[in-house]
């Protein structure tokens, strides 16, 4: 029965995290739109892509909602069937600048949402059945065959047409994913939160210290300021790539990532969290520092390799938030977790689009390779 149970877990979360991975596929055509046609510099597409993500700054406040009303499939139904109506919107017209950038704010909102109560489920099942590595590493390998997709197809739909064809595609997808979601067989009743059991919830939450420290820890390990937009640029105006092959070259890489979560899937119950974390730092810093040559060969070795790297990392500090999560406020707890992790990745963004006119993007770099060792003296703290 464990297992059974567990499977279904498993298909829940490979649907709605296959779904939150075909999501990117009008981002290719969004970001050629904002560059070649609104003329924007890679610093202001990095602050636009930090604004859309404001929700996922507030997770631990959708986790609350979530944890204490209605429940976790209800949550994921109600955002399928929002998510959709806004894709048929922008879809369906080509919207102001500022509309636009409203809609796809709610819309990330409501994939913030979904994306808070699938992993409520995984906290809960998973350390249940000693599990939660797994139930990860099957949602990221579900999670990149949609990126495999969106690379070609994403890079195909931005050659052909552009982001509002991207966004209509994605409807029959939403439809998809909430069927599965319909049919999963939730253990959590109907609830309604009161106002005692706000402020006890809030005591236990922010009381424990372990949680605390674990958060610090993750905004640290993920903190370092970005350079990704302005490689996009030089692989799009120095190395005059196509569209496609830059759709196909993240493709590849995502191959690779999905090795890398079956490699984690395999050893995720086996290996040592605080070794392997002090290891990852210091991996960190060195594949930073490589991007000071940055060449149309070394842009592809780095994809792949760092693709697989990158991915059995990212799913090692993820099974680190989700054995830390506080047992009755499992997906508030994770929220809150993970919105310091995607604080971490806006703050990089925005310190990044600020300092790139200033110290130029080999100054960019080495700045970030020195800021992965901030999170190094809480590694003792946290796991002993």
């Amino acid at each position: 029965m464990n297992n059974n149970r567990l499977l279904r877990v498993f298909f829940l979360s490979s649907a709605v995290y296959f779904t939150q991975g075909i999501e990117t596929l009008p981002s290719q055509g969004l970001f050629y739109y904002l560059k070649e046609s609104l003329k924007f510099p890679p610093e202001k597409i990095m602050l636009i892509s930090g604004v859309i993500t404001f929700a996922w700054l507030v997770k631990p406040v959708i986790g609350y909602i979530i944890d204490n009303f209605l429940n976790k499939r209800a949550w994921i139904l109600i955002s399928l069937s929002c998510s959709a109506l806004l894709a048929a919107v922008i879809g369906s017209h080509h919207l102001p600048l500022g509309f636009l950038i409203g809609m796809l704010i709610v819309s990330s909102a409501w994939a913030a949402f979904r994306d808070v109560s699938v992993d409520g489920i995984m906290c809960v099942e998973g350390k249940q059945y000693n599990a939660t590595g797994k139930i990860q590493s099957v949602q990221w390998i579900s999670i990149s065959v949609a990126t495999l997709i969106t690379g070609i197809g994403g890079g195909y739909i931005a050659e052909r047409w552009d982001y509002a064809t991207g966004y209509l595609c994605l409807i029959p997808v939403y439809f998809i994913a909430a069927a599965f979601a319909y049919f999963y067989n939730t253990s959590d009743p109907l609830r309604r939160e009161t106002t005692s059991k706000f402020v006890q919830d809030m005591k236990t939450l922010f009381g424990s210290r372990r949680l605390m420290w674990a958060g610090l820890f993750v905004f640290l390990y993920q903190f370092a300021p970005s350079f990704g937009t302005p490689l996009l640029f030089i692989q799009k105006d120095v190395f005059k790539w196509s569209k496609i092959w830059i759709g196909t070259l993240s493709t590849i890489g995502t191959v690779f990532a999905v090795i890398g979560a079956l490699l984690y899937f395999k050893f995720s119950q086996k290996i040592n969290l605080k070794k392997w974390l002090l290891a990852s730092v210091f991996l960190g810093a060195v594949t930073t520092l490589s991007y000071l040559r940055y060449t149309p060969t070394t842009a592809v070795v780095y994809d792949i390799v760092y693709s697989l790297l990158g991915m059995f990392v990212f799913l090692m500090i993820l099974d680190f938030m989700a054995r830390n999560s506080v047992q009755g406020l499992e997906a508030a707890s994770f929220a809150l977790l993970t919105s310091l992790s995607n604080l971490a990745l806006v703050s990089s963004n925005m310190c990044g689009a600020f300092l790139l006119p200033v110290i130029g993007l080999q100054g960019l770099i080495v700045l970030s390779s020195v800021t992965s060792f901030l999170c190094l003296f809480i590694i003792p703290k946290i796991i002993a």
